[in-house]
């Protein structure tokens, strides 16, 4: 059961909280005893009116991700650890990202690629932590990838004075860099554990550590310990981010998807930034049945608005779209790594959905572009169901906003297929390539626990075309399972719609 039914079914909502207006000029006006408002807190936000063109415009061939032959789909050979007893387990790996340059480019670590990833045990679903994969560059295959096992040792969170990390439960997505001095850093999400008796409530946190390589031989990466482990933000006085603090949590109301996840290392102009998936906070929007009638959060006209208002508030989805309020944030690091400042959200889906996910954002021929993934599960939009996926993709002149949505709406990828396929396909990450126009897509496949013999594992990798405000599937381009890297940037062409279409 998906968690948007598994809400509508199983619960009654009694967590509301009045929206709290901070900053900027708004305009009132009075409708059925509701003030109605125009607020966009000066940053960007994926509206209603755009969200609702995407049933149609995603039949195109541009936006469609690759049919992939499920006969061709292995099991990452490498992704294999032993117990406590010494039985071997084939684990699922799920979310990845490279080791990359501060341009966004893949690092080449002493001529390997390595990428990170969430890994474990099929039969344990909080088995959550994060593994280092590497193969030489210029290899491709699946075979070719080799385990260099958990990043950190259970014992390693136990830094004096941190009693955010001492407390770490399980370890979730984030970026790696590699720093102008040819050290590795990691970017993870901490997360607390859920225990409401101890004062737990599933706390994120953004996280770093330099993560120590050696090269013992010419075949073999090792991890040699960590060091400068702590942790980095968790929201604050959820001012601009909402922190665990804010929800209702400690009040027994569970109904919030609270998130504050997925830091993606970025660069500008010498500073170091965080971009991470988070909430508004009480200051920058929040949420609360007050966000309804907010224009902002609907764009279109103002007939558009009134009717889509109407219909919102009378709809089953009233009480998840006021809560709706995911973020994409971005803070300021010191040189240190540590927290320096927060800056405005660059970019939010008040009364669209909760969770937009794998915040990852890169400068490419002088135009900054910002993606994110999300689930047609968590959506509540007319049109979209349970099966869509989608990677949704904006564009501005500067890192810091304002984004405009690619393609007109900001789709940039979908696809449906039923969550019971091997070939099922998530958490879609776009990767700069040293020279041209195409990003390396890449993506996990097969959701956990679905089949005995398949585990969750690297997907095909394809190529998708940026130019402009434009971005389009490139035709047979599908790639090796896992694969980061491509030599030549023009194998092919890109995909063109199926016919015209109005956005």
């Amino acid at each position: 059961m998906n968690f948007k039914n598994m809400i509508k079914q199983t619960t009654i909502l009694t967590f509301t909280t009045a929206l709290l207006v901070g900053g900027g000029t708004q305009a009132f006006a009075k409708s059925n005893n509701k003030e109605e408002y125009k607020e966009s807190y000066d940053f960007s936000h994926i509206t209603r009116a755009d969200m609702l063109k995407l049933p149609k415009q995603q039949n195109n061939n541009q936006f469609k991700v690759p049919q992939f032959d499920a006969s061709t789909i292995k099991n990452i050979p490498s992704a294999i650890k032993y117990d406590e007893n010494g039985n071997k387990i084939e684990m699922d790996v799920w979310d990845t990202w490279p080791l990359q340059n501060a341009d966004g480019t893949v690092a080449n670590y002493k001529g390997y690629q390595i990428v990170f990833g969430l890994a474990g045990d099929p039969d344990r679903g909080a088995d959550t932590f994060i593994y280092m994969f590497y193969k030489k560059e210029g290899d491709t295959s699946l075979s070719s990838w080799k385990n260099a096992g958990r990043v950190f040792k259970d014992n390693d969170k136990l830094v004096p004075n941190d009693t955010i990390l001492n407390n770490q439960a399980e370890e979730w997505s984030g970026s790696a860099t590699m720093t102008s001095d040819g050290k590795v850093r990691l970017f993870y999400t901490n997360r607390h554990p859920w225990d409401p008796d101890r004062g737990f409530y599933g706390k994120q946190t953004l996280t770093t550590a330099q993560i120590n390589v050696s090269q013992p031989n010419g075949d073999t990466l090792n991890i040699d310990g960590v060091e400068d482990f702590k942790s980095i933000y968790d929201g604050k006085d959820g001012k601009t981010y909402q922190s665990v603090d804010i929800t209702g949590f400690s009040k027994g109301e569970y109904d919030d998807n609270h998130t504050l996840r997925d830091p993606h290392y970025v660069e500008e102009k010498g500073r170091k930034y965080l971009v991470f998936e988070a909430n508004t906070g009480i200051k920058t929007g929040y949420q609360g049945e007050k966000s309804l009638f907010n224009k902002a959060y609907y764009g279109g006209s103002n007939a558009f608005f009134q009717a889509e208002k109407k219909k919102l508030l009378g709809s089953s989805d009233k009480s998840f779209a006021e809560m709706a309020n995911g973020a994409l944030g971005i803070i300021e690091l010191n040189n240190d790594y540590t927290f320096k400042k927060e800056l405005k959200p660059l970019l939010a889906s008040n009364t669209v959905t909760d969770e937009i996910e794998r915040a990852n954002v890169f400068k490419l021929n002088g135009k900054w572009y910002l993606f994110t993934s999300s689930r047609g599960s968590k959506m509540y939009v007319d049109g979209i169901d349970d099966e869509d996926i989608y990677m949704l993709g904006y564009v501005s002149n500067s890192l810091n906003g304002p984004y405009k949505p690619l393609n007109d709406t900001g789709l940039v990828l979908h696809q449906d297929l039923d969550p019971n396929d091997i070939t099922w396909n998530y958490a879609h990450f776009a990767i700069p390539q040293v020279k041209g126009d195409n990003v390396v897509i890449t993506s996990y496949m097969t959701n956990r626990g679905y089949f005995g013999e398949h585990n969750s594992t690297f997907a095909p990798s394809f190529l998708l075309n940026i130019k402009g405000s434009k971005t389009s599937v490139m035709k047979d381009s599908i790639l090796e399972q896992g694969q980061v890297t491509i030599s030549d940037n023009k194998p092919n062409k890109p995909e063109k719609p199926n016919k015209p279409h109005n956005n």
